[in-house]
C-alpha cells in the first residue's frame, strides 16, 4: 500500500466520538432549572463555546444563556463567552431597557473583539451567538448568525430566531448595497468565504457581515415549558419539532441535552454540536397550584355544609325542650318565625349568618428545598373549625404556612449560582 493509499485509509476510518461535557443546575428562586451539553462530535477540533450564568441584578434573579459557534478558529466564540454578558449586566439600562442593552452589549463587544486583535496579523477567527435572557417574566431572545433558539409553548415548537443566512433577500440585499457580493461555493458565502451574514468578529468582511441582533421577547406564562439554545450542528439534523419532541421526553434538562447531542451525532452531523435547555416551573407549579385549590375548595364546602347542618340540628333539638315549658300557640309561631329567618325553602343560610371563608395560600419552593418545584406541597389546604354561636354559624379555613420566596428581598449582589 502506498503513502497516498494509507493516508486515505487512515481518513476513512470514523473517529472516536467522546460522550459530550454537561452540566446544569437550578436558578435560587426555583422558577427554572437547566442543563447543557457539548461536543467536538466528528471534528477535530472544538470551536464551540457556551455560557450559563445567574446573577442577582437591581434584586431580579437574572439568567444568562449562551451558544457561541465559532469558525476560522475557536478565539472569537472563546472571547464572547468571556465578554458578552459582563456587557451586558453592566449596562445602565439592562433592566430599565432591557431590548437596547442587548443590542449595544452586541456592538460594543464586537468593537472591543476587532480591537483586541493584532492589526499586523491577518486573523479571520469569527463567531454566532444566540442568547436567551430571563428578567422577571420576559424572556428577551438575541440573535446573530446561525445557531438558533426553539421554544415550546403549549405543547408545540416555535423558532424564535432566525437564521442569518446570505441567500435570504433582505440580508443579500443590504450585503450588496454596502458594495459586498453573494455567490455559490457549495452553499451560499458572503464573498465566497462565509456561510453567515451576521457574525462577531471577521475582520475581512466587517464591512458586510454585521453584529447587529434580532430580539424577540416572550413572557414567560403558565403556558412557556422550555427553551433550546443550539449550534447548526444540531439543527443540520434535528427540525424544530424533532428537538422539542426529544425534550418533551426527558423532563431533567441536563439529560435532554446529552440525549439531543448524541442523537445528532448518530444522524450524522459533521460539525461540532452545543446545546442548553432551559426548563420553566411556573406551568409545573400553576398547575398543582390549581388543583390543589380546586381539592381545597371542594372539600372545605363539604364540611362545611355538613357543620351547618349540624347546627341546625342542635338547634331545633333545643327549640324543641323550649316548646314544653311554653305555651303551645305561642311556642309555634315563635318557632316557625325563627325557622324563615335561619333558612329558606332550598336550604341556603340566611342573611344574618357569616358565609364560609375559602382562602387558599400559594407556596413556592426554593431550590435549596426541593429539586423540582411544587413537588411535596399541598399548598392552600388547611383544617376547617366549624364555630357554632347561638343562631351563628361559620367556618374558618386555617391556611398552611408557606416559604416566602421572593426575588424582589435578594440585594443586588447575589452570587452566581451554577
Amino acid at each position: 500500500m502506498g503513502y497516498a493509499e494509507l493516508v486515505q485509509s487512515y481518513s476513512n476510518k470514523m473517529r472516536v466520538v467522546e460522550a459530550p461535557a454537561s452540566g446544569g443546575g437550578l436558578s435560587e428562586n426555583g422558577k427554572f432549572s437547566y442543563g447543557y451539553a457539548s461536543s467536538a462530535g466528528k471534528r477535530s477540533s472544538m470551536e464551540d463555546f457556551f455560557e450559563t450564568r445567574i446573577d442577582g441584578i437591581d434584586g431580579e434573579i437574572v439568567g444568562l444563556f449562551g451558544v457561541f459557534d465559532g469558525h476560522g478558529g475557536a478565539r472569537a466564540a472563546e472571547y464572547l463567552k468571556r465578554h458578552l454578558f459582563s456587557n451586558l449586566i453592566t449596562h445602565p439600562k439592562f433592566i430599565s431597557d432591557t431590548k437596547s442593552a442587548i443590542a449595544d452589549a452586541y456592538n460594543h463587544t464586537d468593537s472591543e473583539l476587532l480591537e483586541s486583535e493584532n492589526s499586523h496579523t491577518r486573523d479571520d477567527a469569527g463567531s454566532t451567538a444566540s442568547t436567551a435572557i430571563l428578567v422577571g417574566d420576559r424572556l428577551l431572545v438575541a440573535n446573530v448568525g446561525d445557531s438558533r433558539a426553539v421554544i415550546c409553548r403549549a405543547g408545540n415548537a416555535f423558532a424564535v430566531s432566525r437564521d442569518h443566512k446570505p441567500d435570504q433577500s433582505d440580508e443579500r440585499e443590504r450585503i450588496e448595497n454596502a458594495g459586498g457580493f453573494v455567490m455559490w461555493a457549495g452553499t451560499w458565502r458572503v464573498g465566497g468565504v462565509l456561510a453567515v451574514s451576521r457574525s462577531f468578529g471577521d475582520r475581512l468582511l466587517k464591512q458586510y457581515v454585521i453584529a447587529d441582533p434580532e430580539i424577540q421577547e416572550e413572557k414567560i406564562d403558565d403556558s412557556l415549558e422550555f427553551l433550546i439554545l443550539a449550534s447548526d450542528g444540531l439543527w443540520d439534523v434535528f427540525s424544530n419539532e424533532e428537538a422539542v419532541a426529544v425534550v418533551k421526553e426527558v423532563e431533567e434538562p441536563e439529560e435532554s441535552t446529552k440525549k439531543l447531542v448524541g442523537e445528532a451525532i448518530k444522524r450524522g452531523s459533521a460539525d461540532n454540536i452545543t446545546c442548553v435547555v432551559v426548563r420553566f416551573l411556573e406551568s409545573k407549579t400553576a398547575n398543582i397550584k390549581g388543583s390543589d385549590i380546586s381539592s381545597t375548595h371542594s372539600s372545605s364546602s363539604q364540611e362545611a355544609n355538613q357543620g351547618e347542618a349540624a347546627v341546625r340540628n342542635d338547634s331545633d333539638h333545643k327549640m324543641s325542650t323550649k316548646q314544653t315549658n311554653q305555651n303551645h300557640n305561642a311556642a309555634h309561631l315563635d318557632c316557625n318565625a325563627e325557622v324563615e329567618a335561619r333558612s329558606d325553602d332550598s336550604g341556603r343560610i340566611s342573611s344574618n349568618q357569616k358565609p364560609v371563608e375559602n382562602t387558599a395560600a400559594g407556596s413556592s419552593v426554593s431550590s435549596e428545598q426541593s429539586g423540582s418545584a411544587g413537588e411535596n406541597n399541598q399548598p392552600g389546604q388547611g383544617d376547617i373549625t366549624i364555630h357554632n354561636s347561638l343562631d351563628r354559624t361559620f367556618a374558618i379555613q386555617k391556611p398552611t404556612a408557606a416559604h416566602c420566596d421572593s426575588t424582589t428581598s435578594k440585594a443586588s449582589g447575589v452570587p452566581s449560582y451554577q
